[in-house]
């Protein structure tokens, strides 16, 4: 297998160190110092910290990408490839429980420094959001699409969030069940069934 090149090494460093520490609290020596390599070295393929933000977040868009036509080919029904969404949180349980979601906790940060990379953070959300949107449309939901993949999208940076706050995994194994079960009442169409009427 070909080894990676410094310039990946870096971008997959900082990648981690961001996610764990911070954007603003990841020093160019805390980078070089995790790769193992001279600030010489270091500064031929990146002069900026925010020239190396730029490059993390294309890589987290094409790792994303990459996960979503895995999930298209895995899953054999809309419903399906929307659970392996799901079920993300408990494949990445050991880090959401430390540090919450990578997506999240940047793009936050990011709008907390009103740093100009915010916008191209977001774009992991949205490619999110349009993916899940596609499923729930072929689920029969077009109407209601995007509000359905936008609500599954704020349950889940919710329980990250929470998940991080409290670290108690029966909590976040708890959650996913109950969206799990919120999937298939919207399956079903029971999720929009009419409410009682009132008895005067």
């Amino acid at each position: 297998m070909e080894s990676k090149s410094t310039r990946d090494q870096i971008v997959e460093a900082a990648d981690r160190l961001f996610y764990q520490h911070g954007f603003e609290h990841t020093s160019f020596s805390d980078i070089a110092r995790d790769v193992q390599i001279s600030r010489g070295n270091f500064y031929y393929h990146f002069k900026t910290k925010d020239q190396i933000l730029d490059a993390v977040i294309e890589a987290r868009l094409g790792k994303t990408e990459a996960m979503l036509s895995d999930w298209e080919s895995a899953g054999a029904t809309p419903a399906d490839r929307i659970r392996c969404f799901i079920e993300l949180l408990i494949a990445n349980k050991g880090d959401i429980i430390r540090f919450g979601c990578p997506v999240g906790t940047m793009t936050t940060e990011l709008v907390k420094l009103g740093h100009a990379a915010q916008p191209g953070a977001c774009r992991v959300l949205s490619l999110f959001r349009t993916w899940l949107r596609r499923q729930f449309e072929r689920l029969g939901r077009a109407e209601d699409a995007d509000a359905l993949a936008m609500h599954l999208l704020a349950l889940s940076q919710g329980v990250s969030t929470l998940v991080a706050a409290v670290g108690d995994e029966g909590f976040l194994h708890a959650e996913v069940d109950r969206m799990n079960h919120w999937l298939d009442t919207v399956i079903e169409g029971t999720d929009r069934a009419p409410a009682p009427a009132l008895r005067h």
